[in-house]
């Protein structure tokens, strides 16, 4: 593939070998000093990424990993340290007690990668989970990332400041440029044309301190050997370029989503007008003047927005218009492009309109980003993308919403068989959740699946993931995740896991309690982990895995108990109503709001003070947190995409679900008490009066745990196990 190889890692071998040793020493502390890394590029032969493993003769150095580059040194060193010392690492906690003294290898081991690429990170994600990271956090992102073996990623932070210096030099005013960009928590959508100005506009600090963190990630993620992915210009402008260029040729989009012209029907230039090389330019040229450049660029011109006209010629303009922009700054420049929008709107892209799209631009010079490839794959009814490159990417979560779910068989076989297609172009695969920080275990295995030349034995595999996670094995724990893997874990067919569980929607007497699996083996499970607490309850990880599992069981039981409710309404039994109307609203939700309550990563107040956080003025730090309360409740000023990115968090769940559930209860027993029929429209404008209060209660959630995760999930299986 023609440019593939341009992307090659910039940083000295040097610098690699010490970013990984640096990255062993943060991560082992001085038991680093017994393993030896270093990166030798020829391992690789001009192949994909490879490592190799070994024990020298002598006693100093118990193994010795070898990686063609920093993040295949990285990859080595966490396979030693998974399947010969039993650790594990994850978003939710570190397993790392290593054996002493630490195990040599009988035998040298190779291993090297099916394809060019392991990608990891979605534009979603940026605003869903990264919005307000600090350094720290993001340096064990990345760290985590090499480990996974992950070489090629986004780098998005401080765009809006590169921006706004490019819309400053172009002649907007900064009341312009304060009406287009968004609040910190929905950027991701600003980038990609769907919404302007709401929950804005940026401070000025806010600039400073993403630029300052960008400079940070590009220096650590190019030091280990990852290639960073850079943004570009897709085509969408502010309204003010208009009053400074007025004879320029651009159209307003139609809304997005739910919100109306106040927030979206952004502007999109015309690709054939002059200004549109210009400005794609001018800010590809400032962006690597400011931070380099690996020569891969992002840019989406039409996510979830239908294109102005269907004609081919048209497509094909577009994307050869944003393609010259970028090689007009860099000759280099490849083009890594979101699939999303070809099984998003499949009537409007039929297979002539993928193929002027994707042949708006030379053969190799554009990665296309199979998104959803689990469920929906795309490559396999466009010819492999018309010979595009594509990377198989699993999509797995939307809205960083709490939950169990995967889908196991399709992420075993599906890579292998996209690899096997007629003319494959497939050079990679991908981890592209909307948010991250759940189902760990997922994450884990497509990690481990982007290194593999065949599949796993999922059953076999899932019982060493426990024993590794918990760091003792533990065969009721590991009859646990077995349980979970065939039921939660495997669901089939087109599955989309974004939570409609009636515990986190809206409540009305039409709600979706289907679920993909059989609900009795999530509480077989849930008595298994307590039973295994005696043994394994002083694992962090652990205790994670029993308040996640609790939380799984506690929302099913919300179903159980809204059908209950629901029925005793339609039967006009007013008794029942009160009976189940009461457990969910005085008891369950309580309950599992104090489960919740007891850990630190289930914690509301986490959220919302890292926002606060990010602030350097008090005004600053309430914008922030109306940003974060709104993004993960009302998504949008009236309810526009409501509760898409809910979250089961403790706080949330007390002061928004339950209210609101108390409010329906109510609204139910009224209704029946009265005669008079229940209007849904009727309780959606009273309750959301009450959803609207929340974002605005004033309220500070503690960041601290509080109670005993053992005791309460116990407390709740006493009292609700079927």
């Amino acid at each position: 593939l023609l440019l593939l190889a341009a992307t090659a890692a910039r940083a000295g071998d040097a610098r690699q070998e010490e970013a990984v040793r640096a990255l062993a020493r943060r991560l082992l502390g001085p038991r680093a000093a017994a393993v030896s890394l270093s990166v030798d590029p020829a391992l690789a032969a001009g192949g994909p990424d490879t490592y190799r493993l070994w024990s020298p003769p002598g006693a100093a150095v118990a193994v010795a990993v070898t990686g063609s580059s920093g993040v295949a040194a990285a990859a080595g060193l966490y396979r030693y340290l998974r399947d010969f010392c039993g650790c594990h690492l994850s978003w939710s906690g570190a397993q790392l007690r290593l054996p002493d003294p630490l195990p040599r290898l009988r035998a040298e081991i190779r291993a090297a990668a099916p394809g060019r690429y392991r990608y990891y990170q979605n534009v979603c994600a940026q605003s869903y989970s990264f919005a307000w990271w600090d350094w720290a956090r993001w340096e064990r992102e990345i760290d985590w990332m090499a480990l996974s073996g992950i070489n090629l990623a986004p780098a998005f932070a401080g765009q809006e400041a590169v921006w706004q210096r490019v819309y400053r030099n172009l002649g907007l005013n900064q009341s312009e440029i304060d009406k287009y960009f968004t609040g910190p928590a929905f950027l991701a959508w600003n980038r990609m044309g769907n919404l302007r100005r709401w929950a804005g506009p940026l401070p000025p600090a806010w600039h400073f301190k993403q630029l300052y963190l960008q400079y940070r990630i590009v220096e650590r993620m190019r030091s280990l050997g990852m290639t960073t992915v850079l943004p570009a210009f897709a085509g969408h402008v502010p309204q003010g370029i208009l009053r400074v260029f007025p004879r320029v040729n651009a159209t307003r989009l139609g809304r997005w989503s739910h919100f109306d012209c106040t927030y979206s029907c952004i502007y999109l230039l015309d690709p054939e007008d002059p200004m549109f090389q210009v400005i794609g330019t001018l800010f590809l040229k400032e962006l690597i003047k400011e931070f380099g450049t690996d020569h891969v660029y992002s840019a989406d011109t039409f996510n979830e927005m239908t294109p102005l006209s269907s004609d081919p010629a048209y497509l094909s303009g577009v994307s050869n218009a944003v393609f010259r922009s970028m090689t007009a700054a860099d000759p280099k420049a490849l083009w890594l492009m979101q699939g999303w929008l070809f099984q998003h709107q499949p009537d409007f892209w039929q297979p002539a309109q993928v193929q002027a799209l994707l042949h708006g631009v030379p053969l190799g010079r554009m990665i296309v980003l199979d998104l959803f490839a689990e469920s929906k794959p795309v490559y396999q009814w466009t010819e492999s993308f018309y010979g595009q490159p594509f990377i198989w990417c699993m999509l797995h979560n939307f809205g960083g919403n709490h939950g169990l779910f995967g889908t196991v068989e399709a992420i075993n076989q599906g890579p292998f068989a996209a690899r096997r297609f007629p003319n494959s172009t497939m050079v990679g695969t991908g981890l592209v959740p909307e948010g991250i920080e759940q189902n760990d275990m997922v994450y884990e295995l497509m990690n481990e699946l982007g290194w593999r030349q065949e599949p796993l034995d999922l059953p076999s595999w899932v019982t060493r993931y426990a024993e590794r996670r918990y760091g003792a094995p533990n065969a009721v724990a590991a009859g646990a995740w077995r349980l979970l893997l065939r039921s939660v874990y495997n669901c089939t067919g087109v599955c989309v896991n974004h939570n409609r569980s009636p515990l986190v929607r809206r409540p009305s007497l039409r709600m979706d309690t289907e679920l993909w699996y059989n609900a009795s083996d999530v509480y077989e499970a849930w008595r298994l982990l307590l039973s295994a607490g005696a043994q394994l309850g002083s694992s962090p990880t652990f205790l994670y895995d029993l308040v996640d599992v609790t939380r799984q069981a506690a929302q099913q039981l919300v179903s159980d108990y809204y059908l209950s409710i629901r029925q005793a309404f339609q039967s006009h039994a007013l008794p029942e109503l009160l009976t189940a109307g009461g457990v969910l609203v005085y008891d369950l939700l309580p309950e599992l709001d104090s489960l919740l309550s007891s850990h630190s990563l289930f914690l509301l107040g986490r959220w919302l003070e890292s926002a606060r956080a990010a602030a350097t003025s008090d005004r600053e730090a309430e914008q922030y947190e109306l940003n974060a309360r709104n993004q993960v409740t009302l998504w949008g000023p009236s309810g526009n995409i409501l509760d898409y990115a809910n979250k089961q968090l403790g706080g949330l769940v007390l002061d928004y679900y339950t209210v609101r559930w108390s409010l329906f209860v109510s609204a139910l027993v009224e209704s029946l008490n009265s005669g008079r029929p229940f209007h849904q429209d009727q309780f959606n404008q009273a309750v959301f009066q009450v959803e609207r209060g929340f974002i605005y209660n004033k309220k500070r959630y503690p960041a601290v745990p509080a109670g005993d995760t053992m005791e309460i999930s116990r407390k709740l299986f006493l009292k609700y196990y079927p």
